[in-house]
């Protein structure tokens, strides 16, 4: 029997466990993927978003910073209209504006990875959670990453969304120790 963390009872969130949740990640465009659809989660379940994950890559043009950072009103108006996606003003905003200072920091750093897994000084941080329940929603290093997001003009990335892109690609491992992925994760570090 596999042991999995015990969120992951049914898909589409045992795929995602299984396949990406944890793996470190360093590719810039799958880190603008996960910082948009952790802002579009604010306020809902991560299983809703999964579910829209294809209508988020279709919508938001895969993903590519570049294309998204010239999105204008007319663009935002038949975002509005989509189905696929959490119809939401203000996170659609968010996304175009976050994609617009993902690109300044990929200016200024050379790479958003780069930027990003500074905070955890270029090593994922390894927990060793016996539960889910135990987990933190945010920490003292998500806290600095989002202070540090919003003062270069990004919004939606609040200590709690932080701290859950953070689990997403894989800066920090937070497989609960019985979890198959826990030992799996550790060692693509």
């Amino acid at each position: 029997m596999i042991i999995r963390c015990d969120w992951a009872k049914s898909e589409p969130n045992i795929t995602y466990h299984d396949a990406e949740w944890g793996i470190p990640q360093h590719d810039d465009q799958k880190l603008f993927e996960f910082l948009i659809l952790e802002g579009a989660q604010a306020g809902l379940t991560w299983t809703t978003i999964l579910n829209r994950r294809d209508g988020y890559r279709k919508a938001f043009s895969n993903f590519d910073p570049k294309v998204v950072s010239k999105y204008n009103k007319k663009k935002v108006a038949t975002l509005l209209q989509d189905k696929s996606i959490i119809r939401n003003r203000l996170k659609i905003n968010s996304a175009i504006n976050n994609a617009q200072c993902f690109l300044e920091i990929q200016q200024e750093f050379g790479s958003f990875d780069k930027y990003l897994w500074a905070f955890v000084d270029f090593r994922p941080i390894l927990n060793e959670y016996e539960k889910s329940s135990d987990l933190l929603a945010s920490t003292e290093i998500s806290t600095n990453l989002s202070k540090d997001l919003k003062k270069r003009g990004f919004t939606f990335v609040g200590p709690t969304i932080c701290y859950a892109l953070m689990q997403a690609v894989g800066m920090v491992n937070d497989h609960t120790v019985a979890c198959f992925r826990y030992t799996e994760c550790q060692q693509q570090n």
